[in-house]
């Protein structure tokens, strides 16, 4: 069988972009603030209704934030969920180098 060469293209960093999704800035800060969400659930150990007391969300809600699923949140609701499990959130904001600005997480 032979083998066949695939064609592919180097990814800006940010799949949202790459995929011509709009507001893609934010959305990957949304995907990025979830995630420390769920390391920080995960490394608690939690359950969902225990986690779901702390951000003060159904226990249905906590599932779909868990698996990403968690657009219907807006990015200061992800921040505020951030500060209910102990942590504090910086937002830092500066001149950019390029034309357009970008978002980014730096979890510490």
């Amino acid at each position: 069988m032979a083998k066949k060469a695939v064609k592919g293209k180097a990814g800006s960093g940010n799949v949202f972009a790459d995929l011509g999704l709009p507001n893609p800035e934010q959305e990957l800060l949304k995907a990025q603030l979830t995630l420390q969400i769920y390391r920080i659930v995960t490394a608690r150990k939690l359950t969902q209704a225990q986690a779901g007391q702390v951000l003060g969300i159904k226990q249905p809600h906590v599932s779909a934030l868990l698996r990403n699923r968690g657009g219907q949140f807006s990015v200061g609701r992800l921040m505020e969920f951030l500060t209910a499990l102990g942590h504090d959130v910086t937002v830092t904001v500066k001149p950019a180098r390029k034309r357009v600005g970008e978002m980014e997480v730096v979890a510490g």
